[in-house]
């Protein structure tokens, strides 16, 4: 930290403002863990002064029951942080939802999922801006791109990377049939601009076309919604919501850097590494998340085993206890 403050100090600081800012952003994150370490003493201390008043009296052992909850939450927090440890955990995600097997079930399942981590996001106080919106023909989405920016955005959510199937009663089957849907979720890492992802434009096809939303944000009156295919790989950005074509170019240009990254460091990873599993057919036997509607209620993870019957709650954006048993689970020494 110190060293930090001295490099902030320096006349010369701010000639390199990329730099600088990089800088900044470091002293806030350290500045942020020191102040939770210093709260946690402060409520552990209290806690103990509340522990001698308890017994006789009723005020304090119901702040002491408070204290406590209060410590739990932050060194649960605390523990999570504590497994986000790889080069990009910290950058902000692009994530993909995506509809799959399932018509309009499928896409409906699609837009819940969105829904489910719109509202996790809003939880943790990170910014979402949407890039790309792409709804069904008769419900839900085909398919969402949106960028997340907050602390470890980005290795929080690769606990989400993979296939989410839904079995429920369709709400859009006359005969009331029991309907199973699935939905692709994949992340990116926002990638700096000092990192050099070289795209020639003779591998881009870049395609122009206006916006098919519902209305509201979505609506667009131009053909400034652009769509990117990097031919090589196949691999497809779009995007619609900025102002101007040359703006959704941009951060359509983005969003695709940060993709090639991400299959960059892909081919690099070992075996062990999941991200091709994750990345298989959006339909039976390929999922990371069941989540059950009918006969019975349940979430569970396929990868973890981790499950809650609080099915209503966890779609309303409560996932944190899976995304820390799936860190847990990938931190966990393999057996030999």
């Amino acid at each position: 930290m110190q060293t930090l403050e001295t490099q902030v100090s320096a006349p010369e600081f701010w000639n390199d403002q990329e730099k600088a800012q990089k800088t900044l952003q470091e002293r806030a994150r350290l500045e942020r863990a020191l102040h939770t370490a210093e709260d946690q003493t402060r409520l552990v201390e209290d806690i103990a002064v509340l522990f001698d008043f308890a017994t006789e009296d009723e005020s304090s052992a119901n702040e002491l029951r408070e204290a406590l909850k209060k410590l739990a939450a932050t060194v649960e927090t605390s523990e999570t942080q504590m497994l986000l440890g790889g080069a990009n955990d910290h950058r902000p995600a692009i994530v993909a939802i995506n509809s799959g097997a399932g018509g309009t079930d499928a896409q409906d399942w699609a837009e819940m999922l969105y829904r489910m981590y719109l509202r996790w996001a809003a939880r943790r106080g990170f910014k979402v801006e949407e890039l790309d919106f792409q709804p069904g023909e008769e419900a839900g989405i085909k398919s969402a791109t949106f960028r997340l920016e907050g602390e470890y955005a980005y290795g929080l959510m690769t606990s989400e990377v993979g296939v989410h199937r839904l079995v429920r009663i369709s709400p859009f089957n006359s005969g009331q049939s029991r309907e199973t849907s699935f939905a692709s979720v994949f992340v990116t890492p926002e990638i700096d601009d000092n990192i050099e992802i070289e795209v020639l434009d003779k591998d881009l096809r870049v395609d122009t076309y206006r916006s098919t939303g519902a209305g509201g944000q979505h609506i667009n009156t131009t053909d400034s919604a652009v769509r990117i295919t990097h031919l090589p790989t196949n691999i497809v950005v779009t995007c619609q919501n900025q102002r101007s074509q040359h703006q959704n170019r941009d951060v359509a240009m983005r969003v695709l850097k940060s993709r090639l990254y991400e299959l960059e460091l892909g081919k690099r990873r070992s075996e062990t590494d999941k991200l091709a599993e994750s990345k298989r057919d959006i339909s039976f036997g390929s999922q990371i998340r069941n989540y059950v509607l009918h006969p019975y209620r349940l979430v569970k993870d396929v990868r973890t085993k981790h499950e809650s019957s609080n099915v209503d709650a966890v779609l309303d954006g409560d996932i944190d206890d899976f995304i820390k048993e799936f860190l847990l689970a990938k931190r966990a020494p393999v057996a030999a």
